[in-house]
């Protein structure tokens, strides 16, 4: 049974910064694209960073510049490095991949990220 368990969330000042990590296990296929969603209340979820298994990266232009998604492989562990946060940064996040072959996405459980003071 495939597994992604997020920690790192958590409640933060402006300007502050968090970072996230999403485990997964129970992957049979090789792991291709991870990367992080999030939703904030009343809103739809929406992408924030994805990471392909060679290492390209997408980020949404609300994130460019102060979030880094990174990847382990050997781990099977997606990053997300958030500096400079914002009070609109406040959602839960939730990590996100698909596998070679592709099969389905998988997702975590999200972690809730506040930003306030």
């Amino acid at each position: 049974q495939v597994q992604l368990v997020e920690s790192g969330g958590g409640l933060v000042q402006p300007g502050g910064s968090l970072r996230l990590s999403c485990a997964a296990s129970g992957i049979i296929f090789s792991i291709n694209n991870m990367g992080w969603y999030r939703q904030a209340p009343g809103k739809a979820r929406e992408l924030v960073a994805t990471i392909t298994r060679g290492g390209s990266t997408n980020y949404a232009d609300s994130v460019k510049g102060r979030f880094t998604i990174s990847r382990d492989n050997a781990k099977n562990t997606v990053y997300l490095q958030m500096n400079s946060l914002k009070p609109d940064d406040t959602a839960v996040y939730y990590c996100n991949l698909d596998t070679r072959p592709y099969i389905r996405p998988y997702w975590g459980q999200g972690t809730q990220v506040t930003v306030s003071s």
